[in-house]
C-alpha cells in the first residue's frame, strides 16, 4: 500500500484544517519545503500535496512553494487544487509534479477529464472525489452537489482514470479514524486504485485500509501531532508486506 504524507499549502504555510472548514486552520510550517524534505528523509516515496487557496478560488495560487516543495525532494509528487484548465495541467507538470488531481471540474464538466487523460496520459491524472455523507464536494469543499460518490467514480473509469483519491470530509483533520465503509464500497465497487483520505490517525487505522484492498493512503495530521512514525509505517505497509508476499 503506498502512503502518501500531505502537505496542505495556505497563504504559503504548511497547514490542516480540520473537516475542510478554511476558518479552522491550523498552522504547522513556514516553511513547506523543508516539510516535504523531512518526509523523504523518513522513507516517504511518494508526497500529496494541495494548494488550499487554489481549491478555493479556482486557479493555482501558490505556484513559487508548490515549485520548492519539488526542486526539494527526490520523490514523485502529486498535486491538487485548483486544477481547471489543460494549460493548468501543462504548467504544473513542467514545474515536475508527477501527477495532477482534478476534484471540482471532474464533477462541473466530465468530459474534461476524458480529454485530459487522452492529452496527458492516465499515469498523469488522478480524480480526487471528496464526499459529505457520501454525496461529492466541489469548490474548496465549500459546497456540496448532488452526484454520489460511487456513481463519480465510475463515471471517472469510463473515461480512462485509474486512480481515485478518496477523502471523506467529515474525518478529515479529525483523527477518527477513516470511513472504512464508503471507502471499501468505492473499491468494490469500482475496481479501480483508491487512495483514502481523511481521519488516519494510527498503525491500526492504515492496517485496516490494506486488508480491506485499498491501494493508498494520505496522512497529514497524525504525522504533524506525533501519533504516526512514518518510517515505522513504511517500513510495514509499503515494504515488509510486500516482501512477505501479502500486497499480492
Amino acid at each position: 500500500m503506498q502512503l502518501y504524507p500531505a502537505i496542505d499549502i495556505k497563504n504559503g504555510q504548511c497547514v490542516r484544517l480540520k473537516q475542510g472548514m478554511f476558518h479552522d486552520v491550523e498552522v504547522y510550517s513556514n516553511m513547506p519545503a523543508r516539510v516535504a524534505a523531512m518526509w523523504e528523509q523518513q522513507g516517504a516515496s511518494f508526497i500529496h500535496l494541495v494548494d488550499l487557496d487554489g481549491a478555493l478560488v479556482g486557479h493555482s495560487v501558490n505556484e513559487e512553494v508548490i515549485k520548492s516543495i519539488v526542486s526539494s525532494v527526490h520523490v514523485p509528487t502529486q498535486l491538487g487544487g485548483g486544477i481547471r484548465t489543460m494549460k493548468d495541467i501543462e504548467t504544473i507538470l513542467g514545474y515536475g509534479v508527477t501527477r495532477v488531481i482534478l476534484g471540482t471540474k471532474a464533477v462541473q464538466d466530465p468530459i474534461f477529464v476524458k480529454e485530459a487523460v487522452e492529452n496527458f496520459g492516465a499515469d498523469k491524472i488522478v480524480v480526487g472525489v471528496d464526499a459529505r455523507n457520501g454525496m461529492v464536494a466541489i469548490e474548496g469543499w465549500e459546497k456540496v452537489s448532488s452526484l454520489h460518490a460511487v456513481n463519480l467514480c465510475l463515471k471517472m473509469k469510463e473515461y480512462g482514470i485509474k486512480t481515485i483519491a478518496y477523502t471523506d470530509i467529515l474525518r478529515d483533520g479529525m483523527l477518527q479514524g477513516p470511513n472504512m465503509e464508503h471507502t471499501k464500497e468505492i473499491s468494490d465497487v469500482t475496481g479501480m486504485e483508491i487512495i483514502a483520505s481523511g481521519g488516519v490517525s494510527s498503525m491500526k487505522d492504515l492496517e485496516r485500509l490494506y486488508y480491506a484492498g485499498i491501494k493508498g493512503a494520505i496522512i497529514g495530521k497524525a504525522l504533524y501531532e506525533n501519533r504516526l512514525n512514518l518510517k515505522a509505517a513504511i517500513d510495514l505497509f509499503e515494504k515488509e508486506m510486500v516482501e512477505d508476499g501479502r500486497n499480492e
